[in-house]
């Protein structure tokens, strides 16, 4: 895995001026946790819709089409419910929400967003066959992320490679999982429920 780079200074907690070994351990219900669908959004069973029911402090942020995505609306979308946010935010994406998220970034208020796990990232210039309003996004950005994140990848994901994947994770920073043999980490793969996964996110906030 690769380690996230070390971050300083306030970010957007009482207790951001602390050095990090000094500061409260950071828990859901201390954050506004905001869930990122991807590309026709995260049915039911999804692990997403299930996180978003779960967690008292979360929401997805909803699109105006899940079907026919628009990248400056989708990028919009997110950039307003970071703004709307009244405690630090961690954002919760699968994939083409990843790549909302990133897009996203350098639009967000400084500080706010305290950390993001970003979940099988699809490489839409280089990938497996997609839909030409996904490929729409491209480029995607490779500027470091201005927040500590995790990036979840599979090896057997159709959209994008593992190498693919651990480029664009050192590109931004991200500490990188190693997710083995999981598909694109989705109900289809047979990660509804996904318990490891909010396993990562106890042990990313505990982190941060």
């Amino acid at each position: 895995m690769r380690r996230v780079p070390e971050v300083t200074g306030d970010r957007g907690c009482a207790d951001g001026d602390l050095p990090r070994s000094e500061r409260p351990i950071m828990k859901t219900a201390d954050c506004d946790i905001l869930i990122l669908p991807g590309y026709a959004g995260s049915e039911a069973e999804h692990w997403q819709s299930r996180w978003a029911g779960r967690l008292r402090t979360a929401r997805v942020v909803e699109q105006a089409d899940w079907h026919r995505p628009d990248p400056e609306s989708w990028r919009a979308r997110v950039v307003e419910a970071v703004e709307a946010a009244t405690r630090p935010v961690i954002l919760i994406a699968h994939s083409l929400g990843v790549v909302a998220a990133v897009e996203a970034a350098p639009r967000f208020p400084a500080g706010v967003v305290r950390g993001a796990l970003l979940v099988a990232f699809p490489d839409i210039e280089a990938g497996a066959a997609l839909p030409d309003s996904v490929r729409a996004f491209a480029p995607v950005p490779r500027d470091p992320l201005p927040f500590p994140s995790l990036l979840v990848a599979s090896r057997t994901d159709p959209p994008c490679s593992y190498e693919r994947a651990e480029d664009y994770a050192y590109a931004w920073g991200s500490a990188l999982v190693d997710a083995g043999e999981s598909g694109h980490i989705n109900v289809a793969s047979g990660h509804g429920p996904w318990p490891e996964g909010l396993m990562r996110l106890a042990g990313f906030l505990k982190g941060l």
